[in-house]
C-alpha cells in the first residue's frame, strides 16, 4: 500500500451538504490525502414502518441507501475533477460507533471528520451523543467541523496544559503542537499557542492549598506563576514556537478559550483529550464541555501514541 494519508468524511444520513464536505475537500487537497466519506444511515421511520409488510419495508430501506449512495457519487464527482481520490460507501447501522470503530481498526485513517451536531443540554443529559461519544473514543484525530469562514483553515490555535502532575499528560501536550503545527503549515495558516491557567484551582487541586487566599499571600502565587511560565516556554521551544506565537492568559480555561477563539477569529482549536482508564470519562471536562461552546471547528488528539 502506499504512503498517501487517507481522511475519513462521516456524513449526515439525511443527504445534506455541510460545511464539512468542503473542510475535508480542502484538507485532502492540501495534504495530498485520499477522501474516504462514508454514511452510518438509520432512519427510525423506515425501521420501523408499520404501515408496510416486512418486504416493503426492505425494498423501502435498499431505494434509500441507493439513492444515499447516488448522492454520495454527486457530491464526489466534483472533487474528483479538482484531483481528489475519492471513495463512497453507505452502510445501514442503528448504533454507528462501533461500527466507525471497526473502521478505524480495518483501515489505516489518518484523520476523522465530521460536522458538529448541535444537541440540546437536555439532549445530551439523558443520552450520549455520537459526537461525545466519537471524542471519547475515536484513536486517530478528530476533526468537528463548526461555524466555518473558510474552508482551509487561516488561524489556528493550540490548547495546552503543560503544568499538570497527572501522568497520562506526558507528551500530550508535544503531540497537540505537533498536530497544530502540521496543520498550519499543510494550510498555510498562522498558528498560536494557549495556556489558560487558574492558579487558585492549581493551588487546591494539585498542591493542596486549602486555603487559597493564604496561598496568595504568602507569595507562592508567583513562584508557581514562574514554573508554570517555565514549562510552558520550555513546551513551546522544543516545537519551534517563537515567543510572539505564545500567549499565558489566566483564568478559568473553557472561558478563556472561547473568549480568545472569538476575539482573534480562530478557525480551528487543536485541544488533546485525556481519559481516565476504565471509566470511559474525560479527565476534567474543559474538551466536552468546550465541544458545543466553541466559536470555531475544533480538532481532537487522542493521548494514545499514534502511527507516523
Amino acid at each position: 500500500m502506499s504512503g498517501q494519508s487517507r481522511f475519513m468524511l462521516i456524513v449526515s444520513p439525511l443527504m445534506q451538504h455541510s460545511p464539512a464536505f468542503d473542510r475535508a475537500a480542502a484538507l485532502a487537497k492540501a495534504e495530498g490525502a485520499a477522501l474516504h466519506i462514508v454514511a452510518f444511515d438509520y432512519l427510525e421511520g423506515l425501521a420501523t414502518a408499520g404501515l408496510v409488510n416486512e418486504q416493503a419495508r426492505e425494498e423501502m430501506r435498499l431505494g434509500y441507501i441507493e439513492r444515499h449512495r447516488q448522492w454520495l457519487e454527486e457530491q464526489a464527482r466534483p472533487l474528483r475533477k479538482i484531483g481528489l481520490e475519492v471513495t463512497t460507501e453507505v452502510t445501514w447501522v442503528e448504533r454507528p460507533l462501533q461500527e466507525i470503530l471497526i473502521h478505524l481498526k480495518e483501515q489505516p485513517i489518518a484523520l476523522v471528520i465530521k460536522a458538529l451536531t448541535h444537541e440540546s443540554l437536555l439532549s445530551r443529559l439523558m443520552f450520549t451523543p455520537l459526537d461525545v461519544h466519537l471524542l471519547r473514543e475515536c484513536p486517530v484525530p478528530l476533526h468537528f467541523v463548526s461555524n466555518t469562514t473558510h474552508a482551509l483553515p487561516r488561524k489556528v490555535i493550540a490548547a495546552v496544559d503543560p503544568f499538570h502532575r497527572d501522568d497520562q499528560y506526558q507528551g500530550l501536550n508535544d503531540r497537540i503542537l505537533h498536530e497544530a503545527v502540521k496543520l498550519a503549515s499543510t494550510c498555510n495558516a498562522e498558528v498560536d499557542v494557549v495556556y489558560a491557567y487558574d492558579l487558585s484551582s492549581i493551588s487546591a487541586d494539585e498542591f493542596d492549598f486549602n486555603n487559597v487566599s493564604t496561598f496568595f499571600a504568602s507569595g507562592k502565587a508567583k513562584t508557581l506563576f514562574d514554573a508554570q511560565g517555565d514549562a510552558f516556554n520550555a513546551l513551546a521551544e522544543r516545537n519551534g514556537i517563537p515567543p510572539e506565537q505564545r500567549h499565558m492568559i489566566m483564568g478559568n480555561p473553557a472561558k478563556v478559550l472561547v473568549s480568545y477563539a472569538d476575539a482573534y477569529d480562530v478557525d480551528v482549536i487543536v485541544m488533546g483529550r485525556v481519559s481516565h482508564r476504565g471509566m470511559g470519562r474525560l479527565a476534567g471536562s474543559t474538551v466536552e464541555n468546550l465541544l458545543y461552546k466553541m466559536p470555531c471547528s475544533v480538532w481532537i488528539v487522542s493521548p494514545e501514541e499514534l502511527d507516523e
